[in-house]
């Protein structure tokens, strides 16, 4: 009876860490090509100086966006056509990052000694628009993920996991049988 209990709770990990995982990749890689494109941009001498940062920013927005999942933030039009879901999480998304975003800003610049007011001065000054940007870009890239999430939902995680990253021979097969030469 223990031992069933502790493989379902096994399982439960399992199936979570891989959650947490995939979300986790996509964030590292949007932020990964940002970082590198304002290093590019700002003509920076080292233009993957900032990726170690990129990495720990990815695995505490993907901790975010994990735990409003499971305390299911946006939720409330899933039996609603693809579209509606998928806009509505990705608007309510990007403005959850987009708060974490300002709230690493002003935490950032407590700890180099400025106070609230003066970090919040300097998000007002080039930092809103590029706020704002980043909300933008944000709510656009967050959409394909909310659509597989979505998408996963209808026809099981497993079942897409399957689509993309395993060998798709039996559906080809099948479909190759039931035509004629």
């Amino acid at each position: 009876m223990a031992g069933d209990h502790f493989a379902r709770l096994r399982e439960k990990g399992i199936t979570e860490a891989r959650r947490l995982f995939w979300i986790f990749i996509y964030l590292w890689v949007l932020l990964a090509l940002f970082a590198l494109h304002k290093s590019i941009v700002l003509d920076e001498p080292d233009p993957f100086y900032h990726q170690g940062f990129v990495v720990i920013n990815a695995l505490v927005l993907a901790k975010i966006m994990f735990v409003a999942e499971a305390l299911h933030v946006a939720d409330n039009l899933k039996r609603k056509p693809l579209i509606y879901p998928m806009v509505y999480k990705s608007a309510v998304f990007s403005l959850i990052l987009i708060s974490f975003h300002v709230l690493e800003e002003v935490l950032t610049g407590m700890w180099h000694g400025k106070t609230v007011a003066e970090t919040a001065t300097a998000l007002g000054g080039g930092g809103l628009m590029e706020i704002s940007v980043f909300g933008v870009i944000m709510f656009v890239v967050l959409m394909p993920f909310f659509a597989l999430r979505e998408v996963g939902r209808d026809i099981g995680d497993d079942k897409l996991f399957e689509q993309f990253f395993v060998r798709r021979t039996r559906y080809i097969d099948s479909e190759l049988a039931g035509k004629s030469p």
